[in-house]
């Protein structure tokens, strides 16, 4: 795997099937080839109250690792991180008074894999609660394991078929302090897996903080 960057694609006077209609045939028209599907979904649980303060587990699957599940706690002042097997999933089921599902709040980004050279392009329909939230276009460029080494090539990439919508300037995930070296961004870090996962997470993390009405209906 290589570095990805997931980007956003306004909805505008549009239904989302027909937004990703468009967006295809602009995939196409690169010369672009179909390589199947893919889904990244995400269940939120929240801590019992009555355990101390509030906690929160983000268990997020990506269909590029199907072996793998992400967690992500969240304690209010921290984060932390794991990735472990599909048994985590009955884990989860296991200590369901500790921790309940926000069942309303599951949400995922699902839809076509394309493959043109060196990239990678996903075009997702994201839906929370069967109803549909927006479009997420995710590109991978495989050769490169440094975003700062490739963002350039990457936005020229994305804006080549997204138009104005990318910014000049790089995703404001890869612009935050890194773990590995407090002293640098993560835009000088080895990419992950879990990067990818953190990004879909900010997104779905949006989504579900509008209080607008779906912008169109359901793919």
């Amino acid at each position: 795997m290589g570095v990805t960057v997931l980007q956003p694609y306004p909805v505008e006077n549009k239904s989302g099937a027909q937004t990703i209609e468009f967006l295809l045939k602009r995939v196409v028209a690169l010369g672009a080839v179909p390589a199947g599907q893919f889904l990244v979904d995400c269940e939120t649980y929240s801590s019992n109250p009555q355990l101390g303060p509030p906690k929160t587990v983000h268990i997020l699957h990506n269909s590029e690792q199907p072996a793998s599940v992400f967690s992500i706690l969240d304690t209010g002042t921290k984060q932390i991180q794991v990735v472990t097997d599909g048994l985590f999933d009955l884990l989860m089921t296991r200590i369901a008074p500790a921790y309940t599902s926000k069942k309303q709040t599951k949400i995922e980004s699902k839809g076509q894999r394309f493959e043109f050279g060196d990239f990678l392009i996903k075009l997702g329909s994201v839906t929370m609660s069967q109803n549909f939230k927006g479009v997420l276009v995710e590109v991978e460029y495989r050769p490169c394991l440094v975003p700062g080494s490739c963002w350039e090539l990457m936005r020229e990439f994305l804006q080549g078929f997204l138009g104005s919508n990318v910014s000049n300037s790089m995703p404001v995930y890869f612009t935050q302090r890194s773990t590995v070296n407090p002293n640098h961004s993560k835009a000088n870090d080895i990419y992950q897996p879990i990067d990818t996962i953190n990004q879909y997470l900010e997104h779905f993390t949006h989504y579900r903080k509008q209080t607008m009405a779906p912008v169109g209906a359901r793919p």
